[in-house]
């Protein structure tokens, strides 16, 4: 039978690994946070010190952007590519266990021709030492998405993309 002290003890230790907990669920939502506001610039390049050098990122479908990027510079590339588009994200819900962060966001894009894209996004991060370091993005309309995708970034025809 344990006795008062021992209760105690054990109580206090769930208390401060709950609030260890906590703050690191907060950390990894804050670094997500401040990801999406170096996105807000612009800048592709605004992202990298929020990607681990291993990231692997990825993004669903049957369009030219589609597919797992790995490393920094494939991610960031990727990124440069979402600028061309004029592609937005505004996130709207954050949620943290352990090392992994959930948001869900809109994501949209104003061209200006062909077909638009304007839905609900749900990005699912996995936090390593401070830095991004894998994302897996779902999507509400896969259809949407690879019209949008196929319309404004074409491939290069044969044999020209082979040579590439």
């Amino acid at each position: 039978m344990m006795n008062s002290f021992a209760i105690l003890a054990v109580s206090g230790l769930l208390v401060a690994s709950s609030n260890a907990y906590a703050q690191s669920s907060e950390a990894n939502i804050q670094i997500i946070r401040d990801y999406y506001a170096a996105y807000a610039t612009g800048n592709p390049e605004a992202v990298r010190p929020f990607l681990a050098e291993n990231i692997v990122w990825r993004i669903p479908g049957h369009h030219p952007l589609a597919g797992e990027k790995r490393g920094v510079d494939e991610v960031v590339a990727f990124f440069a590519g979402l600028a061309k588009g004029r592609f937005k994200a505004e996130p709207t819900f954050f949620q943290a266990q352990d090392d992994l962060v959930v948001d869900i966001h809109r994501g949209w894009s104003n061209v200006g021709s062909g077909p638009e894209i304007d839905q609900l996004y749900a990005l699912m991060f996995r936090i390593e030492d401070g830095k991004i370091v894998e994302a897996t993005n779902f999507l509400t309309d896969m259809h949407q998405s690879d019209a949008f995708y196929w319309a404004h970034y074409p491939l290069n025809p044969l044999p020209q993309r082979l040579a590439e």
